[in-house]
C-alpha cells in the first residue's frame, strides 16, 4: 500500500466516525494560535506604553492582557489534547479489536502459520505508532501550523524584511527533518521485528520452563535472552540517536537565524526603519515560533513510524480467510449422523507433501468408529477435515449425504463436539470453562455434566469447588482432571458427532477406565470417531478404518481386522497380547 492509500484506510475507517471531535479539537487548536500569537503582539505596547511612554493608565490593562493570553492558551491546549487523547484511544480500541476479530476468525492453516510473538508485537507496539501517528500527528499538523500562521502574522506586521529571514530557515528544518523520518522509518520497521522475536522467545521460555530446568539449561537461556535483548537494545539505541541528531540540527538553525535577526535588526533599528519596541515583540513571536516549527519539522518522523506500523497491522486486519461459507450455503440438517469421504485428497500447502490421497471412509451414523495408525499416517488430518479446519483439494466430505461445503461453518461446527489429548482450558474457573459449550447453561445442567464425566469427584474436593481459578491451560490440574472437564465440556454441548482424538492418551490405568465410562455416556446414541493408540480402548468399535500413509488400508471391525490385516493385527499383538 502506497502512503496515500494508507491515509485514506485510516480515515475512511478508523478516523472519519469521530470527525466531529477532532473538529473541536481543531477550534482549540484555533483559540492556542490565537492566545500564543497575542502573547507576543501585547508586547510591543508593553515596551511603547509603559516603558518608554510610561503610561500608568495601562500598567494593569496590559499585564492582565497577557495573563489572560496565557490562561487561554494553557486551557486551549488542555482541551485540545485531552479531546485527541479520547480519539486516540478509541481508535486504539477499534483497531486492536479488528485485529482481534481476524484472529478469532481466521482459518485454522493462518494461525497455525502466524508467529505468536510477532502478533503480540503487532498489537501492542505497532498499533502504538499507528495510534500516535493518527491522534498526536493531527494534533500537532492543526495546533502547530495555526500557531505558526498566527505567529508569522505578527511577525510580518511588525517587520516583513525580518520575517523573510526567519521564514528562509524552515525549509532547511523541514528537509534535515524529512530526512531523518526515512532514517527513522527503516530502524522502527526492524525494531518491530525484534520485538515480536523477543515476545516469541518470552512465550517459549513461560511454555518450556520445567523442560529448561531438567536440562539444566539456565545458563544457556540466560545467554539466549541477552543476544536478543542486545540486538533489541541495538535497534533502540539507533532510533534513539536519530531522533537525538535532531536536536544539534534545530538549535544550529534556531542560532543561526537568531544572529541573523540581531544583525538585521540592528541596522534597521540603526537607520531608523525599525523601533526596539517592534523589535521585542517581533523576537518573542520568533522565539514563540521555535517550537511550533520544530514540531512540525519532526512530523514526519512520527509520521515514518506510524506508516511502518500501519504496513504491519492493516494485512493482519485485511487477511482473507479461505474457509468460508458458499454462495448459496444452507444450515446442514444431522438426523442420524452418517459421515462420508468421497476421494477426498488432502495437503497443507502446495509445497509439502500430499497427507491424504483418494481417501474413502464410510462412518455409519450414532454408532463408534476408529481411525488406527501409525505417527503421522493422517489420522488426525482426517478428524480435522470433519469440522472444516482446512479446506481438501479434491473430493468431497458429507453428513447425512449433504455436502460439508454446502452448508454454513456455524451450523455445521454446532453439531460437533471435540476432545483431544492436548486440552485447551483458560485461566479462569472452572465453571465457566465447561460452560464455555453453552453461556446459557443452567447450574444444574453444568453440575450434570461434570457428574457424568467424572469430575465431580475432584471438583468437590477443591476449596473453592466450582469457583477454583485453574490457571493458565489448566496448570494446576492434573492430565486426568483437565481431561475430565473437558468431557464435561462436550457432554454440555449435546451435538451430534462427537471427535475423540487420544482422549485419553495421558491418563493413568485407573483415571482411564473412569473416562472411558464418561466416553461411553457421551457417545452413546451419537456419531462417533475416535483416534487412539490404545487399542484397548477401541475394540468395540463398531468400525476400524486402519491408515497408513494417507490410504486406507484396512476396514471392519476388531475380529474382522485380526483375521485380514496384518497391521492391524501387529498392534494387538504389540499391545495387547504383550500385555
Amino acid at each position: 500500500m502506497t502512503n496515500k492509500e494508507i491515509l485514506k484506510r485510516l480515515y475512511k475507517d478508523y478516523t472519519k466516525k469521530y470527525f466531529n471531535r477532532i473538529l473541536l479539537s481543531v477550534f482549540f487548536s484555533i483559540l492556542l494560535a490565537g492566545s500564543t500569537s497575542s502573547v507576543a503582539y501585547l508586547l510591543d505596547p508593553a515596551i511603547k506604553e509603559l516603558f518608554i511612554n510610561k503610561s500608568e493608565n495601562l500598567i494593569f490593562v496590559i499585564p492582565s492582557l497577557i495573563i489572560l493570553a496565557f490562561l487561554i492558551k494553557g486551557g486551549s491546549l488542555y482541551l485540545a489534547k485531552v479531546i485527541m487523547i479520547s480519539v486516540s484511544e478509541e481508535v486504539r480500541k477499534d483497531i486492536q479489536n479488528d485485529m482481534f476479530a481476524s484472529l478469532i476468525k481466521a482459518d485454522t492453516q493462518l494461525v497455525d502459520d502466524k508467529h505468536s510473538g510477532k502478533f503480540i508485537g503487532n498489537l501492542l507496539n505497532d498499533v502504538n505508532m499507528l495510534v500516535n501517528l493518527i491522534s498526536t500527528a493531527i494534533l500537532n499538523l492543526f495546533k502547530d501550523s495555526l500557531t505558526l500562521i498566527g505567529l508569522l502574522s505578527v511577525m510580518f506586521y511588525q517587520n516583513w524584511k525580518l520575517s523573510l529571514v526567519a521564514i528562509a530557515m524552515i525549509p532547511l528544518a523541514s528537509t534535515a527533518a524529512k530526512v531523518l523520518g526515512k532514517r527513522i522509518g527503516k530502524v522502527s520497521t526492524q525494531q518491530m521485528q525484534r520485538h515480536g522475536t523477543l515476545a516469541s522467545y518470552l512465550i517459549e521460555i513461560f511454555k518450556n520452563h520445567k523442560l529448561i530446568k531438567i536440562f539444566q539449561k539456565e545458563e544457556y537461556e540466560k545467554k539466549r535472552a541477552n543476544e536478543f535483548i542486545n540486538i533489541l537494545k541495538e535497534s533502540n539505541r539507533k532510533i534513539n540517536i536519530i531522533f537525538v541528531r535532531a536536536s544539534p540540527i534545530m538549535e544550529s538553525l534556531t542560532g543561526i537565524m537568531i544572529a541573523l535577526i540581531i544583525f538585521i535588526s540592528a541596522k534597521l533599528i540603526m537607520k531608523g526603519e525599525l523601533e526596539v519596541s517592534n523589535f521585542f515583540s517581533f523576537l518573542a513571536a520568533m522565539m514563540l515560533a521555535y517550537q511550533p516549527v520544530r514540531s512540525l519539522a519532526t512530523l514526519n518522523i512520527a509520521v515514518q513510524q506510524g506508516l511502518t506500523g500501519a504496513r504491519k497491522v492493516l494485512p493482519i486486519i485485511d487477511e482473507i480467510n479461505k474457509i468460508k461459507d458458499g454462495p448459496n450455503a444452507k444450515n446442514i440438517d444431522v438426523f442420524k449422523g452418517d459421515i462420508r469421504f468421497e476421494k477426498v485428497e488432502f495437503n497443507y500447502s502446495a509445497n509439502e507433501r500430499q497427507i491424504l490421497g483418494d481417501i474413502n471412509l464410510n462412518i455409519p451414523g450414532k454408532k463408534m468408529t476408529a481411525l488406527v495408525g501409525l505417527s503421522g499416517a493422517g489420522k488426525s488430518t482426517i478428524m480435522n477435515l470433519i469440522p472444516r479446519f482446512y479446506n481438501i483439494n479434491n473430493g468431497d466430505i458429507k453428513i447425512d449425504n449433504q455436502s460439508i461445503y454446502q452448508c454454513t461453518i456455524f451450523s455445521l461446527r454446532k453439531n460437533i463436539s471435540f476432545v483431544s489429548q492436548d486440552t485447551t482450558l483458560f485461566d479462569d474457573t472452572i465453571r465457566n470453562n465447561i460452560a464455555y459449550a453453552n453461556l446459557d447453561a443452567s447450574e444444574n445442567e453444568i453440575k450434570e455434566a461434570a457428574r457424568f464425566s467424572y469430575a465431580d469427584e475432584f471438583i468437590n474436593k477443591l476449596p473453592y469447588k466450582y469457583d477454583t481459578l485453574i490457571g493458565e491451560n489448566g496448570v494446576r490440574l492434573s492430565g486426568g482432571e483437565k481431561q475430565r472437564l473437558s468431557i464435561a465440556r462436550a457432554i454440555l454441548k449435546k451435538s451430534p458427532i462427537i471427535l475423540l482424538d487420544e482422549a485419553t492418551s495421558s491418563l493413568d490405568a485407573d483415571t482411564e477406565n473412569k473416562i472411558q465410562e464418561a466416553i461411553t455416556f457421551l457417545t452413546k446414541g451419537r456419531t462417533t470417531v475416535v483416534i487412539a493408540h490404545r487399542l484397548s480402548t477401541i475394540l468395540n468399535s463398531d468400525k476400524i478404518y486402519v491408515i497408513d500413509k494417507g490410504q486406507v488400508i484396512a476396514e471392519g471391525n476388531h475380529n474382522e481386522l485380526l483375521s485380514s490385516s496384518s497391521e492391524y493385527k501387529n498392534f494387538y499383538d504389540k499391545q495387547i497380547k504383550k500385555a
